[in-house]
């Protein structure tokens, strides 16, 4: 495939962290000017209005079998087009200030977006399938195999709209709120941070220089923070548009659609009820004293006093002296983690590295950050890091690996229903980095060395609980005070000083060059809501392998059968194997207890020192 991104620079950090590898996106298309693209565009868009013709306002109307079959060809055609629009915005996350991989990425979702429009008449038309109709439908053993698919359809029911303002939704979507996204997206990958350093100046990236905040050196954590503040905020005026714009833009579809909270449609995307997601967010915000107030109030007192600078708060401790740690390290540190609890998630794992489906150098215009894509079942998932050699990135490898480990297992439900709900998307990914965790703390044997392995842990699963329920409550009040009018810029950020205050706790100092850092972050403009989703897994994942370490006999085959499962099955009926609940507060107190555990255990070792 024709690259569209400059190679990673031979700097002398990458001749440390070893050859890093770039992915090979030729498995999805072998170009963006391939025949094999512009053949397939062509045939779904053909098969997509044949469908259409033969079926729309038909739906109601024929039998159960037949259903099975248009629904059947319609997986086809949108597997199809999830592939060209996995590949497109591959290629563009590769490099996002490329004109180029910028216009096919706008290019190829005008394509799909028109080509998805003749296919949307057939949810509208299964959800005036009345109840009693569609329950005798599926008994036909056709329909029955697509049961999960049709039940998560229909769960829209009650807010579905009329066709046409569906239709229109739909292909505004490309010139409405997916414009503003990658507005978002190119305006944070061309941002450049100048960092004053003792050596001089240097200029880096998103991923560079928020990597700096966790350097050993503190003049360089307070310039790259400083420097950050300041870009930001020279940025605000943008950032505070689209966020402005994505808040009313979900305020009136939400209206339209009769939601009554700005979460509500997150809730029933994750198929997860309203109550169970406010148990979450509750539990976990009365627990700050105990978590995150309490640990950094210890980790200030190690650093010699009583506050931290906001800078600091992800600084390593004192006596941490950590190593770069070289590629191919972290990849055999990761692979054997996975390999002590299952060969099987190994061994999948393994093909990962095996091929080109990783991108990990730091690279301009390449998107920051990490994630992993599941691309569609007939093909595989690809993985992006932006990997720095420390023990964050090997934490990083371990949980996108998990991501693409699941993915690859619910593959074999189909295009349809392999896709998981988030609340249990983030449960493969946590439990990789629970596992490549525990792996290397008992290798390391040496005192000093366990204490700071086990304050990165408890910082980790701070930033993934605490900070991500503060990054929904920020969310929660900025749609809310929406609702009553365009926001300015400081009135974002003084809620996004209230809810930081709030969570972090009296030991860490907020300063004004703290106040734009709400910015930066993608799930807020990507996915609203989509936060608190950290925090369901890492409770998930903390009772899950509380349960693992209490009756380790038959788990391992119970936890892939639950991966296999994809978006099969609810939570409740995932869950029901290892004895959880996720509607009961015991589920979240056992896993916020296990955090507070961690902790105490440090006070102790703290105490002994």
């Amino acid at each position: 495939m024709k690259k569209l991104f400059a190679p990673a620079s031979a700097s002398l950090s990458s001749k440390v962290l070893g050859d890093l590898p770039e992915w090979n996106l030729d498995d999805l298309f072998p170009g963006i000017d391939s025949d094999f693209l512009k053949n397939l565009l062509e045939r779904t868009d053909a098969q997509a209005k044949l469908l259409n013709t033969k079926y729309s306002g038909k739906i109601g109307n024929i039998s159960a079998s037949d259903l099975a079959k248009v629904i059947v060809e319609y997986e086809e055609i949108d597997e199809s087009l999830a592939r060209i629009m996995s590949y497109a915005s591959l290629v563009y996350a590769a490099d996002m200030s490329d004109q180029e991989s910028g216009r096919f990425y706008q290019s190829m979702q005008e394509q799909v977006t028109d080509i998805a429009t003749q296919l949307l008449f057939l949810t509208l038309e299964i959800n005036k399938i009345d109840d009693p109709t569609m329950k005798r439908n599926l008994a036909d053993n056709a329909l029955a195999k697509f049961e999960p698919w049709l039940r998560d359809v229909r769960a829209l029911r009650p807010h579905q709209l009329s066709d046409d303002i569906e239709r229109l939704l739909l292909e505004k979507q490309v010139v409405g709120k997916s414009a503003w996204i990658r507005l978002f997206d190119e305006t944070m990958a061309d941002l450049r941070f100048e960092v004053e350093l003792i050596t001089g100046t240097k200029t880096y990236t998103s991923a560079e220089v928020f990597n700096l905040l966790s350097d050993k050196n503190n003049s360089i954590r307070k310039a790259a923070a400083i420097s950050i503040g300041k870009v930001l905020a020279d940025n605000a005026r943008v950032f505070t548009l689209i966020t402005n714009t994505l808040a009313k833009d979900k305020e009136v579809e939400d209206k339209w659609r009769h939601f009554k909270e700005p979460v509500s449609s997150r809730n029933l995307s994750n198929f997860v009820e309203d109550d169970v997601v406010h148990a979450l967010v509750t539990s976990v915000k009365e627990r700050f004293p105990d978590l995150s107030h309490r640990y950094y109030a210890l980790k200030a007192r190690w650093f010699g006093s009583d506050h931290l600078n906001y800078w600091d708060r992800n600084a390593p401790l004192p006596d941490n002296n950590e190593p770069i740690i070289p590629w191919h390290d972290a990849v055999d540190t990761v692979l054997e983690s996975y390999r002590r609890f299952s060969p099987k998630l190994a061994d999948i794992g393994k093909d990962f590295f095996d091929n080109d489906w990783i991108d990990a150098p730091v690279r301009d215009g390449k998107s920051p950050g990490a994630f992993a894509h599941p691309t569609v079942p007939s093909v595989h998932p690809y993985l992006l890091l932006n990997y720095q050699g420390k023990t964050r990135d090997v934490m990083t490898l371990a949980h996108e690996l998990g991501h693409g480990v699941h993915q690859v297992l619910a593959g074999s439900q189909g295009h349809l229903m392999s896709d998981t709900p988030l609340t249990l998307a983030e449960t493969a990914s946590v439990f990789g980095e629970m596992l490549t965790f525990r792996k290397m703390l008992d290798d390391t044997s040496d005192v000093l060395k366990r204490r700071v392995m086990l304050a990165s842990k408890i910082e980790d699963m701070i930033n993934t609980v605490v900070r991500q329920i503060a990054f929904f409550e920020f969310e929660r009040r900025v749609h809310t005070q929406r609702s009553k009018g365009a926001l300015l810029t400081e009135e974002i950020c003084d809620i996004w000083m209230e809810v930081q205050s709030e969570s972090l706790g009296p030991a860490i100092l907020l300063e004004d060059g703290y106040r734009h850092y709400w910015s930066y972050i993608p799930h807020f403009i990507h996915s609203p809501f989509y936060v608190y989703a950290y925090a369901f897994g890492d409770c998930l994942v903390n009772s899950l392998y509380a349960a693992y370490q209490e009756k380790p006999q038959g788990f391992e085959l119970k936890y892939l059968d639950m991966l296999r499962a994809g978006g099969s099955l609810r939570h409740k009926q995932l869950l029901a194997p290892f004895g959880i609940d996720a509607s009961e507060p015991a589920f979240w107190h056992q896993g916020l207890s296990v955090i507070s555990s961690l902790i105490d255990e440090l006070v102790q070792m703290d105490i002994e020192k």
